[in-house]
């Protein structure tokens, strides 16, 4: 089993920027794409980055060129720089990572006030 756990989540105001990290732990040898996804009230959850153990990145369209996704295999840590943020990537973002199954965080809030 691997455990995920978010932190770095806020308010903030438009333009402005939050780093989101989410630290892994348990069986993370094996772990192979991790990323990030994001749920807003009442939308469906949608994809936000994710990075391969290869450094392979994706990233939806709605963030491209304000969002960078990287990971530290060293502290098994995955993290997220969010700049430059609108009200509308105001959602609970959550943290996956991939070992035979798919893993979940629980999640931490943004907030983006306009």
């Amino acid at each position: 089993q691997v455990q995920l756990a978010e932190s770095g989540g806020g308010l903030v105001q438009a333009g402005g920027s939050l780093r989101l990290s989410c630290a892994a732990s348990g069986s993370v040898f094996g772990v192979t794409t991790m990323g990030w996804y994001r749920q807003a009230p009442g939308k469906q959850r949608e994809l936000v980055a994710t990075i391969t153990s290869a450094g392979s990145i994706n990233y939806a369209d709605s963030v491209k060129g304000r969002f960078t996704i990287s990971r530290d295999n060293a502290k098994n840590t995955l993290y997220l720089q969010m700049n430059s943020l609108k009200p509308e990537d105001t959602a609970v973002y959550h943290c996956t990572a991939r070992r035979q199954v798919l893993y979940w965080g629980q999640g931490t809030q943004v907030i983006v006030s306009s």
